[in-house]
């Protein structure tokens, strides 16, 4: 008997793992998955902002929630990491690697090494890392689903962001590699998101981003709950067939 539509969407008896889950992209994609039935472990640099999405997800939709607090561009934090998430859960079925940042700057020249190390070691460095450990373990365990969130700077460089442009196409590429490393069991896709109007857009210079808006087939930017959809879909069975892809939700970029 074929499984109905959108029982394909259902996360129940999952554990998902979602950093920089707790604000932005990554917190509607905690409160997707935990409304999916998942129970959910939420890591960012901010511990409290952490445990007070947690507080909110048991209440709201009865599941397990873990926050953990975590620089994701540390390499050395990430075993510990992974460590309590497997000692709450006993595993991790899906991974969102979601934090992300960039740095502003006015010359390429202004760029200093520990600007772009920053960039570069938040964007990449750590979801390498990560997906190395996770992937790994989810293999042992018969099978999992791994989502990098990516971005369309990756592919639409601007002068202005080039150490993030740069970071997020190393994302990009390291998507189909560990698809084949982790084949076939273990499915990694890469979610590349365009111009959303999370808090971090508050920073954005909004008069000229409306003007560039209007050059995307659709003329705006995205709400942040309209990335669930595309999240839920690669985190779940409904994309069983998915790997090593990008899945661009960007409102149509030129």
């Amino acid at each position: 008997m074929n499984t109905p539509p959108f029982d394909r969407f259902d996360l129940t008896g999952k554990v998902a793992l979602v950093t920089g889950g707790s604000r932005g992209l990554g917190r509607e994609m905690v409160l997707a998955f935990a409304q999916a039935g998942a129970d959910v472990v939420i890591t960012s640099r901010r511990l409290d902002n952490c445990e007070a999405l947690a507080k909110e997800v048991t209440a709201t939709t009865g599941r397990q929630a873990l926050a953990h607090g975590c620089h994701l561009g540390h390499w050395d934090e990430l075993d510990g990491l992974v460590d309590a998430a497997y000692e709450r859960f006993g595993k991790v079925d899906v991974l969102v690697n979601n934090a992300g940042m960039s740095l502003l700057y006015d010359e390429p020249t202004d760029v200093t090494e520990k600007m772009w190390d920053s960039v570069v070691n938040l964007n990449l460095k750590g979801p390498f890392r990560l997906t190395a450990l996770i992937g790994t373990r989810m293999v042992a365990d018969g099978g999992g689903s791994i989502v990098n969130v990516s971005s369309t700077g990756s592919i639409r460089p601007t002068p202005n962001i080039l150490p993030y442009s740069a970071a997020k196409a190393g994302l990009n590429a390291i998507t189909e590699g560990f698809a084949h490393a982790f084949g076939p069991t273990v499915r990694v896709n890469c979610l590349m998101a365009g111009p959303f109007f999370t808090d971090i857009s508050k920073a954005w210079d909004l008069e000229r981003v409306e003007e560039g808006l209007q050059r995307h087939a659709l003329r705006r930017g995205g709400q942040p709950e309209e990335i669930i959809g595309a999240a839920l879909f690669l985190a779940s069975d409904a994309s069983s067939y998915t790997t090593g892809s990008i899945l661009r939700a960007d409102g149509g970029i030129p």
